[in-house]
Order: C-alpha cells, then sequence, then structure tokens
C-alpha cells in the first residue's frame, strides 16, 4: 500500500533532535529522506551506547533514512548537494545560526533557485532580534522559555526528563511542510519555513502567560499538582502509595465527594466550592482528600474511582512503562539488528507499518552520488 508522502524527496542538513525528529516522521509517512552528514556523522550518534552499542536517541530519530557523507566547503561536494537539491522538495536543517547561508545554502538563495522548494531552517530563538546567534540547546531553551521556572516543587526547579523544546520544534516543522505541500500542490509555490524552538514552548506555555498579562499568575511550580485546576495531583493512600487523580468540572467533583471520598457535604462547603475556590484553598482541599484516601489501600481507592467515573493513574517508573498494557511498539533495523522502538503514536487503521532501516554513517554514499552525477 502507498504512503501519502511516497515521491517526496527531502534534503536534510540535520544534527541531534529537532530537524532529524521532522524528517524521521516524513519518512515515516513513506518520504525519501537524504540526510548529509559531516565524516564523523550526527553527533547524536555518540550521545550513547545503549543499544546494541549504538545510540538510543540516534536509532529513534533517523530511521527510514540515507545517509551521505558531504563536506559541503569543499566544492565537489557542494556541487553534488545542489544537483540533489534542484530535484528535492524539502531542504531542511537546524545548523549553527548562519552555517547554510555562510555555505552557499540559505532558504532565500534556494527558494530564488527552486521556486518550488520548501525550506524549513529551525533555530533555537528565530531569527532576528538579538537572541538570532545564540546557541540553542533543549536544556538551555527550557530554561529561556520559563518552562523551568514551572516546572518542579516549589523548594526546586527541575527540568523536564524529555527534550521537549527539541520536539515540539520538529513536531510544528512537521506540521508546516505538511500544509507547505498541500499549499504547493494548489499553487505550485514552494515555501519558506522557520521554527523555533523557544516560539514552540512558548505556544505550550499560552495559559501561564496569559495569566501573566491579562490576569493574575498564581503559583506555578506545585510538584504533582495543577497551577489552574483541583483536585488534579497526586495523593498518598494507605502505605504512601501515590494515586493521581484528576477532576475536570463540578459533575466529577460532587461524585470524588459523595462516592469516594464519602463526604458528601464537601461538595458544598464554600471553602472548595468551585474550583476557583478550591486553587485559593488547596491545602485545605488536600487534607480533606488525603484525611480519606490515607486509610484506604491504593486498589481500594481505585476501585472506588472507577465506580465514580473519575478520571485516575499510576507513577509509573520507566521500568513499568516498558511493560505497560498500552505500549505499542515497531520494528526497526540498525546497523547492529533489529530492534523494537516505540510506535508512532498515530497510525491509519489498516495500514501496516513497514520495517524501516537506521542507516551507518555514508552507507548511501556511492549510489546518491551515482544517481545525481550529472
Amino acid at each position: 500500500m502507498s504512503k501519502p508522502l511516497e515521491g517526496i524527496l527531502v534534503v536534510a542538513l540535520e544534527q541531534a533532535v529537532a530537524a532529524p525528529y521532522c524528517t524521521s516522521r516524513l519518512a515515516d509517512a513513506g518520504a525519501r529522506v537524504i540526510k548529509i552528514e559531516r565524516a564523523e556523522g550526527d553527533f547524536a550518534r555518540g550521545y550513547d551506547h545503549q543499544v546494541m552499542g549504538q545510540s538510543a536517541y540516534f536509532v529513534w530519530l533517523n530511521r527510514g533514512k540515507e545517509s551521505l557523507v558531504l563536506d559541503i566547503k569543499k566544492t565537489d561536494d557542494a556541487l553534488l548537494l545542489e544537483r540533489i537539491l534542484a530535484k528535492a522538495d524539502v531542504f531542511i536543517q537546524n545548523l549553527a545560526p548562519g552555517a547554510a547561508e555562510r555555505a552557499g545554502f540559505g532558504s532565500e538563495d534556494l527558494r530564488g533557485r527552486y521556486p518550488r522548494l520548501i525550506t524549513v531552517d529551525i533555530s533555537g530563538y528565530g531569527e532576528d532580534g538579538e537572541y538570532s546567534d545564540m546557541k540553542a540547546y533543549d536544556f538551555l531553551v527550557q530554561g529561556e522559555s520559563g518552562l523551568i521556572s514551572v516546572t518542579g516543587s516549589p523548594e526546586v526547579m527541575g527540568r523536564v526528563g524529555a527534550s521537549v523544546c527539541d520536539i515540539a520544534a520538529g513536531m510544528y516543522s512537521k506540521i508546516a511542510v505538511l500544509e507547505a505541500l498541500i499549499k504547493r500542490g494548489r499553487t505550485g509555490e514552494g515555501s519558506t519555513i522557520k521554527t523555533s524552538m523557544f516560539g514552540g514552548m512558548v505556544e505550550w506555555l499560552s495559559p501561564w502567560l496569559l495569566h501573566q498579562a491579562y490576569g493574575e499568575l498564581s503559583e506555578q511550580r506545585i510538584g504533582l499538582h495543577h497551577p489552574a485546576i483541583a483536585p488534579y495531583g497526586a495523593y498518598k493512600c494507605a502505605n504512601e502509595e501515590l494515586i493521581l487523580i484528576a477532576v475536570q468540572n463540578q459533575r466529577e467533583w460532587g461524585r470524588l465527594c459523595d462516592q469516594v471520598l464519602q463526604k458528601p457535604d464537601l461538595a458544598s462547603n464554600e471553602k472548595v466550592i468551585d474550583n476557583v475556590a478550591r486553587l485559593a484553598n488547596r491545602k485545605f482541599l488536600d487534607r480533606e482528600i488525603e484525611d480519606i484516601l490515607s486509610s484506604l489501600t491504593r486498589d481500594e481507592v481505585r476501585r472506588r474511582l472507577i465506580d465514580a467515573k473519575i478520571a485516575f493513574g499510576a507513577v509509573n517508573t520507566i521500568e513499568d512503562v516498558v511493560n505497560h498494557p498500552a505500549l505499542n511498539k515497531i520494528q526497526v533495523d540498525t546497523p547492529q539488528g533489529r530492534i523494537d522502538v516505540m510506535a508512532p503514536p498515530s497510525t491509519v487503521k489498516g495500514e501496516a507499518i513497514d520495517v524501516l532501516s537506521v542507516p551507518e554513517i555514508g552507507q548511501n554514499n556511492e549510489t546518491i552520488r551515482l544517481e545525481f552525477k550529472n
């Protein structure tokens, strides 16, 4: 069965996470992706050696690609890249600020030479303003965007464990590429796409920024609780076992009080009568909840929550998630053998997922050079 992006050629001057995330997901959809690497390869290849001697980050983000080693500062290699781009549909890069332009492959110049080409530049902070030349890594953007300030406990700030700024930029870039392909199908013209890691993260933080601009920004760094909804957090059952409870509306609040806590009068207590009151009196609310739950085992609490149709969850470790019943996997071939990786979160019903391959450094040098010789 054909994939939606079959016949689309993507060329990527990429490294680390943001651009490779975008291009790997385009490859999942059937695009041909030629990954341009230095002689030493994408530095993400050396992040770790946990997957049969290979980097977990690299095998996660580079399935379905071809690897071509080029030194674009050399004339012959630059000319080869030019010939490939002349036939490409999409060009994506996340090199250091200004590097692509200095090498002669800036988006504006490329779009002038190839009007149908879709170009994507992924940067840390955008290409304008005093931050435009700043190098940006996920941890730094987490700090600059304000994400760290709202993550952790009241006493200690924390970095989000996943590379969320990189991933957000990769996701938004993929969305923009798909939109640009639709537009080109109608108009025949390509697009110049600019994505910033900072922009992706502040988009995710919009509710906090809107509170700051138009209302009152309440306490934000509150551990395993929600800054804008209560009760919505972690609560202790007997033996200090934690359970996550999420109440979204007044109907659920009433059922929590009646069926789970078995304190129906609490629902109409002025201190916790609605979400605004519960946020203002969170300590009182938490004491009321934990006074009851601390005397019950987690299994007993789970049964009550299920009967009351209240959302809940567990605080799992990564070891727990490896065996989670909702975890789906696909297979990927690597230079060291076939491995299982996490399946894409979105799939098309009835369509099989192909087994894609992670390339060795320069694995496709000869075939690509021959194909684009003239």
